[in-house]
């Protein structure tokens, strides 16, 4: 027993961060469905059960990743099962900023319970969901980066926020879900094809907006991440 502790103690020292950020995740959704749970049990109403649902596909993108920064580190599936993972990825990825929008709900008031919980609870929600999907990109950004080069990685970055942002539009008001791209394509196809042709200004605002919007926080977190790798490698001059 002493010994299998002592293999496994380095290998949770080395991986410390990834699986905080794991529980941390997991933590947040579990408050998150006892909040619904709560929520239907004295209201005896289930409006939010959806969340649930939301939450769940949100996990989605972030154990893919997880998945993919793992196998990556091996060249014997980094051009064979990447690409797939990849490619499921980014087609669930947008399920995770999906969940900012279920704020917009908070404008259909509830006399079932207090505005202010319904608050925290969708709170609770967007920033897990947010969250997931930061987490997710970084690590995709990361097998990119290590893999090609930065130019390659950043390119990613910025072309997965516009078209994720486009997704979440979507999801949100044309009401097509990521099994739609897998069950028929060919709807989607046409369907995105037409929006393309033809946008609405609703379209072009909220997808420029919501991309803006999820580059900038982005940005904001891996600065921060990075600020204090040089706070623990400072740069002594002269």
């Amino acid at each position: 027993m002493g010994a299998m502790f002592q293999k496994i103690l380095p290998f949770l020292k080395r991986n410390r961060y990834k699986l905080a950020i794991f529980g941390l995740m997991a933590g947040a959704s579990l408050i998150c469905i006892m909040l619904v749970g709560a929520r239907i049990t004295v209201s005896d109403s289930g409006r939010y059960a959806g969340l649930v649902w939301n939450l769940f596909l949100a996990w989605i993108p972030f154990l893919l990743a997880y998945a993919a920064y793992t196998l990556s580190w091996s060249r014997r599936w980094l051009y064979i099962v990447i690409p797939v993972t990849a490619f499921l990825w980014l087609i669930f990825f947008p399920n995770a900023p999906y969940i900012l929008t279920d704020l917009q709900h908070l404008a259909r008031q509830s006399v079932d319970t207090p505005l202010w919980y319904d608050v925290i609870m969708l709170v609770w929600f967007s920033w897990t969901g947010l969250l997931l999907g930061l987490v997710s990109m970084y690590l995709m950004h990361e097998i990119l980066q290590r893999t090609f080069n930065r130019t390659v990685g950043w390119g990613f970055v910025f072309l997965v926020s516009g078209l994720s942002s486009f997704g979440v539009y979507l999801g949100r008001f044309v009401r097509f879900n990521s099994w739609d791209i897998l069950q028929d394509p060919s709807e989607v196809a046409v369907t995105v094809l037409g929006l393309v042709i033809d946008p609405s200004l609703r379209m072009v605002a909220f997808t420029a907006l919501f991309a803006v919007f999820y580059l900038f926080v982005y940005l904001t977190l891996y600065s921060f991440g990075h600020l204090l790798q040089e706070k623990e490698n400072p740069v002594h001059v002269g």
